[in-house]
């Protein structure tokens, strides 16, 4: 998967193909997915929800560049893997999912494979987790239709955001938070993920 999906498509920062190749996807996928747990493909996880293709797992970390002191915040935690991943590379994880069984199957699943940089909690993803921030770095793992305000004030000037943005056109953006507090913003690619639920 490392080499032939992830490397081979230009992602060839060491530590990303490191903790790719370190995190076992099996683990984040239902019992009836494990047969393709290595294809570059989403895989359904149930609630309507998917765990990434490895390549998007590895770009958007990549693009991310998580440091080894970095405090990170996650919104869409989902299966769990995407934490896993920069929980490998990041000082700490903090990632909210707004399925209640889905942020206790990723909790379960973290915590019993020694990922205790990595908190999980039900939350919902628009606003964030004031409680830890400024954050250094914030990845989405679900589609808003535009990057929330409340998001961007929690992440420190300097940081760095992450995320898959749009309805129907979706694009995947880099969001620099400049000294000064303004943004600069650069699209990558065009995405489909599903989108971000906002709570009650």
């Amino acid at each position: 998967m490392v080499i032939e999906q992830i490397k081979a498509r230009g992602v060839k920062d060491s530590r990303v193909l490191a903790a790719m190749a370190n995190v076992p996807r099996e683990l984040f996928v239902p019992p009836d997915q494990l047969p393709y747990a290595y294809e570059d493909r989403p895989l359904p996880i149930g609630h309507s929800q998917t765990i990434s293709q490895p390549y998007l797992v590895a770009l958007m970390t990549k693009l991310l560049a998580p440091g080894k002191k970095d405090r990170v915040l996650e919104l869409g935690t989902g299966s769990g893997y995407q934490a896993a991943i920069l929980g490998r590379l990041a000082g700490r994880v903090y990632s909210l999912e707004i399925v209640p069984e889905l942020a206790r199957s990723a909790a379960l699943v973290l915590r019993t494979n020694g990922f205790r940089n990595v908190r999980i909690r039900e939350g919902d993803g628009y606003k964030g987790w004031a409680e830890f921030a400024p954050y250094d770095k914030i990845l989405l793992s679900a589609a808003p239709p535009e990057i929330p305000a409340e998001l961007l004030a929690q992440l420190r000037p300097g940081g760095r955001l992450v995320a898959p943005v749009g309805v129907d056109a979706q694009r995947l953006v880099v969001v620099n938070k400049l000294l000064d507090g303004t943004t600069e913003t650069q699209t990558i690619l065009p995405v489909r993920f599903v989108p971000m639920v906002r709570g009650r």
